[in-house]
């Protein structure tokens, strides 16, 4: 089944145009409740209740407003807002061209797939293939919903790929989060973590690896629920202990050497790791 677009529009930069469409690239699939009435089952209905006046309002009796001080607000109608919005268009301005590299993917927050819209193929092809020939992405402004939003289109397969991205003022500095002092290592600490990684080491990450065990679980929740079955429940981990960081990393290891061992020969990894030069000894300790 081909893909719905979802939207399109026009990249724009220097004299050249090339039409476009959007497609969403990703949706998250997470499991949702609704909440109902624990005596009948009905699905509860949500009301917005004034507490000053401890009545229940209606959407049409309300505007919205603006905190600008404690407990104090600026209000806006509609109207208000709608003359806020920036102009409408359907263009995307390609602004500059950047290193792929210098990009930090902490400023990602939504991807959608472009394709050619009618007349764009050959233009849209030739943006993505010299982007992908000089490695670099392009940042640029994209009008939706009345706000101009940062994005950055990168090539993508044999076409093109737009990140909407945040901000700056919308990203926490890392410098706030505390991380300790600077921490010093035995070489024997370091070769055993250099090892534990390489067991680990795949030569690429493939998404379909991987699955949401607790959507698995609450839909078969659902099925031996809808049948007459108890939900069975599983056995609660038993908690990691804290332990000394060194037996940690010999513990993993050798944990990650009985899986090898157990896996068929296709199966395990290469170990291709070798001891840091005039550090064998340290390690072999």
């Amino acid at each position: 089944m081909a893909a719905r677009a979802t939207g399109s529009g026009t990249i724009s930069f220097g004299l050249v145009s090339i039409p476009f469409k959007v497609y969403t690239a990703a949706s998250s699939q997470n499991i949702s409740f609704n909440l109902l009435h624990k005596k009948c089952g009905g699905r509860m209905k949500q009301q917005y209740i004034c507490p000053l006046d401890n009545v229940t309002v209606e959407r049409t009796d309300m505007v919205k407003g603006y905190e600008f001080a404690k407990d104090q607000y600026v209000q806006f109608t509609e109207e208000d807002l709608k003359k806020l919005e920036a102009a409408k268009t359907d263009a995307l301005e390609l602004i500059e061209f950047v290193p792929e590299s210098t990009v930090d993917l902490v400023y990602m927050e939504k991807s959608f797939y472009l394709g050619p819209d009618k007349g764009g193929d050959r233009a849209y092809q030739l943006l993505a293939q010299s982007m992908k020939r000089s490695g670099k992405i392009a940042v640029g402004k994209y009008c939706t919903r009345g706000r101009e939003q940062l994005v950055l289109i990168r090539p993508y397969h044999k076409g093109l790929i737009m990140h909407y991205v945040y901000y700056a003022n919308e990203v926490r500095s890392f410098e706030d989060v505390g991380i300790g002092g600077d921490a010093t290592f035995k070489d024997i600490e370091l070769d055993l973590a250099d090892k534990l990684i390489e067991q680990l080491a795949t030569s690429e990450f493939k998404a379909d690896k991987f699955k949401d065990e607790y959507q698995d679980r609450v839909k078969t929740a659902v099925d031996q629920k809808i049948s007459g079955k108890e939900i069975s429940v599983s056995e609660e981990a038993p908690k990691a202990q804290i332990i000394d960081l060194f037996e940690a990393l010999k513990r993993s290891l050798a944990a990650s050497d009985k899986k090898d061992d157990k896996a068929p020969d296709s199966a395990k990894p290469v170990k291709k790791a070798a001891p840091r030069d005039g550090k064998k000894k340290a390690a072999d300790g």
